[in-house]
């Protein structure tokens, strides 16, 4: 019965390479939006619903955000590869991918990473946190997106 996503599931790749060790990873899609004032015409009786506001979209956004382990031996893209590539200041490659198909991602394109962040408790796990925002247009394609896509009710 698999009536739930797992989140392990789902992963992403940064540079390149899939996060290694990824404990989550959060994808957030924002809307920014303006009010759009709008007069009822002259011969239309003011109503409540001349109280509500218009909106029309002026922007969208996506930010990626991780949480990974630290690992010695890690041959995938883990906190010295994506340090190395903050390190250049320049927007990387960014995916999101069902496990099954790492091929074929249903959120990709360049994002900045805006945040890195290493954490490295004394007598625990060190891990690290990165935040990515896009750097121009996100490829969207929710049809890549297909984990109950066999699921029938009840399943």
């Amino acid at each position: 019965m698999k009536n739930y996503v797992n989140g392990s599931d789902l992963l992403m790749k940064v540079a390149g390479g899939a996060v290694g060790h990824c404990t989550s990873h959060t994808a957030t899609f924002n809307t920014e939006t303006k009010d759009v004032a709008v007069k009822p015409a002259a011969d239309v009786q003011a109503s409540s619903t001349s109280l509500y506001k218009n909106k029309r979209v002026t922007g969208l956004s996506v930010q990626v955000k991780a949480d990974g382990l630290c690992f010695y031996r890690e041959s995938e893209s883990g906190l010295k590869v994506i340090l190395a590539a903050w390190a250049l200041g320049q927007s990387v490659n960014v995916s999101l991918f069902e496990r099954e198909n790492d091929t074929d991602p249903y959120v990709s394109g360049k994002f900045i990473i805006s945040s890195l962040e290493n954490t490295a408790p004394a007598g625990e796990d060190a891990t690290y946190s990165i935040t990515l925002d896009n750097d121009g247009p996100v490829e969207v394609d929710t049809t890549k997106l297909d984990l109950l896509a066999d699921a029938q009710p009840g399943e």
